[in-house]
C-alpha cells in the first residue's frame, strides 16, 4: 500500500489518493462503495489492467461489511428457503478462502444443539415452495436437521476442505458441553470458517488491488459520490470539502444498503434494496467461552432468526437480530435486542450468568439485501443479482447496481460483477482469481514448524515471539511491518497497550489510509472490538495518530470528540474526550508517544 500522507499532494493539502484521481479525472470504471464487494470488484477489475477508480463515502468496510457475524459459511438454512446454487456457490467460496487467505479464515468447528426430533418437518416443504414461514416457526429438529447437513456436506464434494457434520446423542453431548440445557436431544457438528479479522482482510484485498493496477487502480476512502454532470459523477472529498467530477465509460455501484440512496443522488430513482437490521454484542464472560468448547454454537430460534455463540478472539460475540431496517437511517444495537441476546443464552446455557457489565463492544448494521415486501425478514434471499441501467448524467453511460451479496460469496460475486464490466468495455478476462491467495495469505505457514521456519527467515532482529505475534496479525505481509520497524530505532512498546509498538502503528498510519482515529481502533486493529479500548489506550493512540498526521491541537480535539461519539453511540464504550495536558503535549512538540518499554 502507498503512503496517504506523501508530500506530492502537499501545495494543494489534499489527500495524496485524493490528488490522484483529481489529476487525472477519468477512468474506465468508476466503483462506488468500499465495503467488501466493493473492494473485490476493484481488486478484481485492477488485475485484468482496468483503469479502474474506488470511492467510500466513509472509511473502507465501515458499514454493513463492518458488522458481520465474522464468519464465511455456506448458509445450511438456505437449502430450506430452496436456494441451492446460493449455497452450492458458498460452500465452494468458503473452501476456497481457506485455501486463498489462511492468515485470517479458519475451521470453524460449528455445533446445533437440537431439543426435538421432529419439529418443524411438516412446515419445510411449505417454506421450500413459498419462501416464507409455513405455519409456526418452531427451532428445527434432528431429522430436518440432518437432512439439511447431508445435503450441505454433498456441495463439498469436490474440493473439500472440512470434515464432514456429525451427530451425538444427549449423553455424549452433554459430556461434550456440560453447560448445555439438559433437556438437549441431541448435537450435530460441521464445519464452517470464521473470518476472525475481516477488516484486516478486506485491507489486504484493497492493497493487492493497487500492487496489480499500479498506476491505473485509483482508491480514495472517505470520497463520496454527489451528484451527476453530463461531464461525470460529482464527487466530494469529505475530508476537504473539495468537489470535482469523475468520467467514466462505466459506473458500478457496489453502495450495499444505500444503492438506491446512491442511484437517487446520481439522479436515477431505484428501488431495489430492503434492507434488514443486524445487530451483535461482545461478552467477557470466561465461562460462557469455556462452555462453547472451542467452536461457534449455531441454531435457528423459534422466531426464524439466526442465533449465534461463538468464542471469538478471546471473547464470545452473540448475534444477531434481524429486523426491517431505513438505510436512511443509522442502525445501533438497542437494549430490546440485547435483552433478546441475553434470552438466547440463557435458552441454551441456563445455568451461565451474563449481565450487561459483561459486555464489551456491540455494533449493528444493515444487511444488503432485496427488497422484499412482505416476507418475513429471516426469510429474505441472500442471494444478489446486478440491475444494469444508464448514468443518469449523460443518458448513455451503462451503470450497474449490485443488488445483496454477503461476505462469503465476495469473490465470486467480484468476478461475476466484472466479468459484466468487461463485457461492457469489450474486453475479456486476462487473470482469473480462483486460486490467487491474498495479501498476507501468500505462502503463509500453516504449520507449527512452517512458522518457526518463516520466523527464522524473516525476523529482522525482532524476538521469536513478536515475529510470531506479527504474523499472526498480518499473515506474510508481517515482513513489511518488520521492515518499517527495523528502520526505526526509536521503536518501543505501547505504555498502556504493550502487544503494540510505536512503528507498527506508524506503519498501519502511514500506508493504511487512517484518516480519523476509529479507523485505527475500529478497523486496523481489534483493539475496541476485544474491550481493550480503556481510556489509557485511547489517549495513547489519539496522541501516536495525532503526532502521524500533523493534527494541530483543535484537529485533536476535534477527532477526540468525533471518536468518542461515534463509539458511546455505535458501540456502547464511554471514553472522555477532553485533551489532557500530557497529551496536548506530546502532538504539538513531536515528543514520543510512548515511555520506553521492555523490548517486544
Amino acid at each position: 500500500m502507498t503512503d496517504n500522507n506523501s508530500s506530492s499532494a502537499a501545495t494543494t493539502g489534499l489527500r495524496s489518493d485524493v490528488q490522484a484521481i483529481i489529476d487525472r479525472p477519468t477512468a474506465e470504471v468508476l466503483v462506488i462503495g468500499g465495503g467488501i464487494n466493493g473492494v473485490g470488484t476493484f481488486r478484481d477489475l485492477a488485475l485484468q489492467g482496468v483503469d479502474v477508480v474506488l470511492i467510500e463515502r466513509a472509511d473502507f468496510v465501515s458499514g454493513a461489511s463492518a458488522a458481520s457475524s465474522h464468519m464465511i459459511h455456506g448458509g445450511v438454512r438456505y437449502l430450506e428457503n430452496g436456494e441451492f446454487r446460493l449455497v452450492r456457490e458458498s460452500v465452494q467460496e468458503r473452501n476456497r478462502l481457506l485455501r486463498l487467505a489462511p492468515h485470517y479464515v479458519k475451521p470453524l468447528p460449528t455445533t446445533i444443539p437440537i431439543f426435538s426430533t421432529f419439529s418443524g418437518i411438516l412446515s419445510a416443504p411449505l417454506r421450500l415452495l413459498t419462501h416464507k414461514p409455513g405455519g409456526k416457526t418452531k427451532e428445527r429438529g434432528a431429522l430436518l436437521i440432518k437432512m439439511g447437513l447431508t445435503g450441505y456436506d454433498s456441495f463439498s464434494r469436490d474440493g473439500g476442505t472440512v470434515p464432514r457434520h456429525e451427530f451425538k446423542g444427549h449423553k455424549k453431548s452433554m459430556q461434550k458441553f456440560p453447560k448445555l440445557r439438559d433437556t438437549v436431544k441431541y448435537t450435530a457438528r460441521y464445519y464452517d470458517a470464521a473470518v476472525e479479522n475481516p477488516e484486516r482482510l478486506a485491507l489486504d484485498i484493497v492493497g493487492d488491488g493497487i500492487v496489480a493496477g499500479k498506476a491505473k487502480a485509483r482508491q480514495s476512502n472517505y470520497v463520496e459520490a454527489i451528484g451527476s454532470s453530463p461531464e461525470g459523477v460529482v464527487l466530494r472529498d469529505n475530508v476537504s470539502g473539495t468537489e470535482f467530477t469523475v468520467k467514466a465509460d462505466v459506473v458500478v455501484n457496489t453502495s450495499g444498503p444505500w444503492t438506491d440512496l446512491t442511484n437517487a443522488a446520481l439522479g436515477k430513482s431505484t428501488s431495489y434494496m430492503g434492507g434488514t437490521k443486524g445487530s451483535h454484542i461482545v461478552l467477557d464472560n470466561q465461562e460462557l467461552f469455556d462452555a462453547c468448547a472451542g467452536g461457534e454454537m449455531f441454531f435457528e430460534n423459534n422466531d426464524g432468526r439466526i442465533v449465534l455463540i461463538y468464542p471469538l478472539n478471546g471473547r464470545v460475540l452473540v448475534g444477531t437480530t434481524d429486523i426491517d431496517a431505513d438505510p436512511a437511517e443509522p442502525a445501533v444495537c438497542t437494549e430490546e435486542e440485547v435483552d433478546y441476546f441475553f434470552e438466547l443464552v440463557s435458552h441454551v446455557f441456563p445455568t451461565i450468568a451474563i449481565d450487561r457489565s459483561q459486555i464489551v463492544f456491540r455494533y449493528s448494521g444493515i444487511r444488503p439485501l432485496p427488497k422484499h415486501d412482505d416476507t418475513a425478514p429471516g426469510f429474505v434471499s441472500r442471494d444478489y443479482r446486478i440491475e444494469q441501467n444508464v448514468f443518469a448524467g449523460d443518458k448513455k453511460t451503462p451503470m450497474l447496481s449490485l443488488v445483496g451479496g454477503k461476505w462469503t460469496t465476495w469473490r465470486a460475486l467480484s468476478e461475476h460483477l466484472t466479468n459484466e464490466t468487461l463485457a461492457l468495455l469489450k474486453k475479456t478476462r486476462s487473470v482469473g482469481t480462483e486460486n490467487l491467495q491474498i495479501g498476507g495469505g501468500v505462502d503463509f505457514p500453516t504449520t507449527d514448524s512452517g512458522v518457526k521456519a518463516w520466523v527464522a527467515k524473516n525476523s529482522g532482529g525482532l524476538t521469536p515471539a513478536r515475529a510470531t505475534q506479527l504474523l499472526k496479525r498480518y499473515g506474510t505481509k508481517a515482513s513489511q511491518v518488520i521492515s518499517f520497524i527495523g528502520e526505526h530505532s526509536d521503536d518501543t512498546a505501547l505504555t498502556s497497550l504493550p502487544e503494540y509498538s510505536t512503528a507498527e502503528l506508524d506503519y498501519l498510519i502511514s500506508t493504511e489510509y487512517v484518516v480519523h482515529l476509529t479507523d485505527l481502533v475500529l478497523r486496523r486493529t481489534i483493539v475496541a472490538f476485544t474491550g481493550g479500548l480503556t481510556q489509557p489506550v485511547f489517549d495513547e493512540l489519539s496522541t501516536i495518530v495525532g503526532k502521524q498526521l500533523g493534527w494541530s491541537a483543535d484537529e485533536l480535539a476535534a477527532e477526540r470528540r468525533l471518536a468518542v461519539d461515534d463509539l458511546a453511540f455505535n458501540h456502547g464504550l464511554e471514553l472522555e474526550a477532553a485533551v489532557p495536558d500530557a497529551v496536548a503535549e506530546k502532538v504539538a512538540g513531536g515528543v514520543s508517544a510512548s515511555a520506553s518499554a521492555s523490548q517486544l
